[in-house]
């Protein structure tokens, strides 16, 4: 075997009287693989080819991300002037609506094309029906209409759901067994998504997983004559573990029982297709999955059975994982970002809502 003299040379030692040839350095940049000898195997194929270097692998991409593929979720609350940050998702904050144009703006300048609002409510602004959500002077469509008169051109994508105006922190009415109610809380969604249309919402996107409140809504917006607003409907929403930083965000964790009696089962893959093709059969402009990471196989799925747009959602237990790991040194984390956002490109997702947005948008940009 060789070892280093006192010279630093490398020198060969004698093992069972055969010598060996000390290693060469490793070439500098790009590792090039073993070099072609007299005896090579003699491929017709050799994949690697395309691989030799950073340009070849640009020019062979299948998949490029870029800010354009991206859509940013944003928290919104009541005051002035102030932020207010989320303990389990670091780097996010619910902001007061003159915060929010100042991170909207700068969302806008690194090309993400879109953004998604929340609200985090008062708690005394909470009922048991969320009637909070029907106002036209609630918190969201006052930002909406602050948003669309400063950045006119940013998409402004708004939450159709009432689990963050309701005291039960479900996203449906309420009977006294604790049924959520089906029609009678679709009635109450169209009324909502009419209501944020009003303000100036480009997309109103139903995350609340009742039967037909797509159709409802494309009727209800129709009927108002906001024939030009799009639907992104929540398609195959499941009833997953992944959301816990969000609810703490909003404030809106059921205070009883579960989301599953409307919310998706995640051993269901082909439920998702069902839920899919009614969605585009009442009127869905967009379809989406959420979460995104554990359900990328969805997301193929969806992106072969239909000709509508689909996004994933790259949800807050995603991001605090990611986010936490990082933290620790444990993983790269912009490596792991855009890898993971890559994948869901890869996986068929036309869009990609994300809190990893502002930081992606940048390095996307370095690169």
């Amino acid at each position: 075997m060789a070892q280093a003299d006192g010279s630093g040379q490398s020198t060969v030692l004698e093992t069972s009287g055969r010598a060996i040839a000390p290693l060469s350095p490793a070439p500098s940049g790009d590792l090039q693989g073993d070099p072609p000898t007299a005896e090579g195997m003699h491929l017709s194929a050799r994949p690697r080819r395309l691989r030799r270097t950073a340009t070849l692998r640009r020019m062979v991409a299948e998949t490029v991300l870029t800010p354009a593929d991206l859509i940013y979720p944003l928290f919104v609350i009541d005051g002035v002037n102030e932020t207010v940050p989320v303990a389990a998702m670091p780097n996010c904050e619910r902001r007061t609506i003159d915060r929010l144009l100042v991170v909207a703006a700068e969302v806008h300048r690194l090309g993400i094309p879109a953004i998604a609002l929340f609200p985090a409510l008062d708690p005394s602004l909470k009922d048991e029906r969320g009637s909070e959500a029907l106002k036209e002077s609630g918190l969201i469509p006052r930002a909406i209409r602050a948003l669309k008169a400063a950045l006119p051109d940013l998409v402004l994508i708004a939450d159709v759901a009432l689990d963050p105006y309701t005291t039960h922190g479900h996203d449906g009415l309420v009977d006294d067994r604790g049924t959520i109610l089906n029609d009678p809380t679709v009635a109450v969604l169209a009324e909502m998504a009419r209501v944020l249309a009003a303000a100036g919402a480009d997309v109103v996107a139903p995350s609340d997983m009742m039967d037909g409140r797509v159709g409802a809504i494309r009727a209800a917006l129709d009927g108002a004559g906001f024939y030009e607003t799009s639907i992104m409907a929540y398609s195959a929403k499941y009833a997953s573990a992944y959301y816990g930083p969000f609810r703490d965000a909003l404030g809106s964790a059921p205070q009883w029982g579960d989301k599953r009696t409307y919310q998706m089962d995640p051993a269901n893959g082909r439920e998702a297709l069902r839920e899919a093709q009614l969605d585009g059969a009442e009127g869905a402009d967009w379809l989406m999955v959420k979460p995104a990471l554990a359900y990328l196989d969805v997301v193929t799925r969806l992106r072969q059975e239909t000709r509508l747009p689909v996004a994933a959602y790259n949800v807050s237990g995603e991001y605090a994982m990611v986010k936490a790991a990082a933290a620790q040194g444990w993983i790269d984390e912009r490596a792991v970002v855009l890898e993971t956002l890559l994948a869901m490109k890869r996986a068929g997702a036309d869009s990609i809502l994300t809190y990893h947005a502002m930081d992606a948008a940048r390095w996307l940009q370095e690169a």
